[in-house]
């Protein structure tokens, strides 16, 4: 089976199986550069993990504050909502990332069947 010609960042060549006719995997061909390029741009600007410590932070932030007595446990209650809503939200922002890149890995998939089913 044909295997991508591209060579990994690492150095080691890239083991993705290509149709007959081509030569790179989805990942490394240069007709895909552009939406590469536009969807790590995309992902660069969240980082859910960076926001995960954010929001991690904060819960401890508030508990320490309502054990102490600094804050008051309705106000604490609607913060909590608050963070849960935003840990739902980077927790849909993931799936649909994950979403993104399986359409791609599909997509490429397809290409191959349909090299494969002609040959």
């Amino acid at each position: 089976m044909p295997r991508c010609v591209a060579v990994k960042p690492d150095g080691s060549p890239c083991e993705r199986i290509v149709g007959v006719s081509q030569s790179y995997c989805y990942a490394h061909h240069p007709a895909n550069a552009e939406r590469r390029s536009r969807d790590a741009a995309r992902a660069g600007r969240s980082s859910p993990n960076g926001e995960l410590k954010e929001v991690k932070g904060l819960l401890k932030k508030l508990t320490q504050q309502v054990l102490s007595g600094e804050l008051q446990t309705s106000s604490a209650a609607v913060a909590n909502q608050l963070l849960n809503t935003r840990l739902r939200a980077l927790e849909l922002e993931r799936k649909w990332k994950e979403i993104e890149e399986l359409e791609g890995r599909l997509a490429a998939v397809e290409g191959v069947l349909k090299v494969r089913t002609r040959v």
